[in-house]
């Protein structure tokens, strides 16, 4: 088991746990003075969250909350529903959260934690590689609304996380590599390690058995460690783990949440690596080694051309924006990402048509 600590000023410190059958550690996590649990789950996992209950009963009043799986469990409706078990269960301060499921679950779990009684602890145990080096860590908590993905949220910290590469067993190749999107990101915009790995063995480095997988696991959480460490609420360095999230996070609202986040934000990449290289800061090289990698995974690189307006009107909602003022992570080379804020409109939409079909 490695041990990844991120520690932000005037906030308490917290443990990310990444190895093979360690949920025993969850136990350790829920802290002294608990008398209740409420362990949020999706419906895929009902079986493992009522043995992870099981595990829990005796030192605790264990509760269930079921919610709908991916991004339809990231509504008002649904927090409220977890709100509702909470104050029936009369659920104080002492009390503990645990978020058990995918970057969906972890994001609605925190969110809820952070609002009741104005923050309860919160354990993190994503089950998802896209949860395990994205959504679980760092704090970031939200949910969706009818007019964009996470524009309602809080940044609060989780008590520990832990990061169980077996949870993924049993998960399909498609769902798997769909987190790889994540991981790509962390690669491009600050380890190229992760990049090498991938290119070298596709096959093993998806495989999450393997010592490659680990590695690139550890390393992803390694970097968002870092980054969040310095910039907890996002004011500057923080920015860049948004790398093709700001197209990434249009698509998603232009197919209703259906696409897997990863893939969403793999089209992200492509087009903001087009972008850079129409705006004479990237080269042809690294944008064709971008399409190469994604492909390489099974990921998308294209969108269709007629969806132009949709995304744009999604992208002027969203939160990283200053204003009317797009802002775009883009890079100057391989781990070198930098702000590119307010580009043309006809930018833009030429980058746009590089990735259309």
């Amino acid at each position: 088991m490695t041990t990844t600590t991120i520690e932000v000023g005037g906030v308490d410190p917290y443990d990310v746990l990444v190895g093979r059958d360690i949920l025993d550690q969850i136990a350790g996590l829920v802290g002294p003075g608990a008398n209740k649990v409420l362990i949020v789950h999706p419906p895929t996992l009902g079986a493992r969250a009522t043995a992870l209950r099981e595990s829990l009963l005796g030192d605790y009043e264990v509760l269930l909350a079921e919610i709908p799986d991916a991004e339809a469990g990231k509504r008002i409706e649904v927090a409220a529903f977890c709100w509702q078990i909470m104050g029936q269960s009369d659920f104080t301060r002492s009390d503990v959260v645990i978020g058990f499921g995918g970057g969906a679950v972890t994001d609605l779990a925190g969110f809820v934690a952070a609002t009741w009684l104005r923050g309860v602890r919160l354990v993190q145990v994503p089950t998802t590689l896209l949860g395990m080096v994205d959504a679980a860590v760092g704090g970031k908590t939200g949910i969706n609304t009818a007019e964009g993905k996470n524009l309602v949220g809080s940044f609060y910290q989780p008590a520990g996380v832990v990061a169980d590469l077996a949870t993924l067993q049993g998960l399909s190749q498609m769902e798997i590599l769909a987190g790889f999107g994540e991981v790509v990101k962390c690669g491009f915009i600050a380890e190229p390690e992760i990049l090498d790995i991938i290119e070298r063995d596709v096959p093993t480095a998806t495989n999450w058995e393997s010592d490659e997988f680990r590695r690139l696991v550890e390393l992803s959480i390694g970097i968002k460690a870092r980054v969040v460490s310095q910039d907890f609420k996002e004011a500057g360095l923080r920015e860049i783990l948004n790398y093709g999230h700001t197209l990434g996070h249009a698509v998603e609202y232009a197919e209703r949440f259906q696409w897997r986040h990863g893939a969403a934000v793999a089209v992200g990449m492509m087009y903001a690596a087009e972008l850079a290289r129409l705006a004479g800061r990237l080269p042809d090289s690294i944008v064709d080694r971008h399409r190469s990698i994604l492909e390489s995974l099974q990921l998308p690189t294209t969108y269709p051309l007629g969806r132009w307006q949709t995304l744009l009107s999604a992208m002027q909602r969203d939160k990283k924006s200053r204003g009317s003022l797009l802002r775009f992570i883009v890079l100057d080379d391989i781990a070198r990402p930098t702000v590119l804020a307010g580009p043309d409109q006809s930018l833009l939409f030429a980058a746009y048509q590089e990735i259309g079909v």
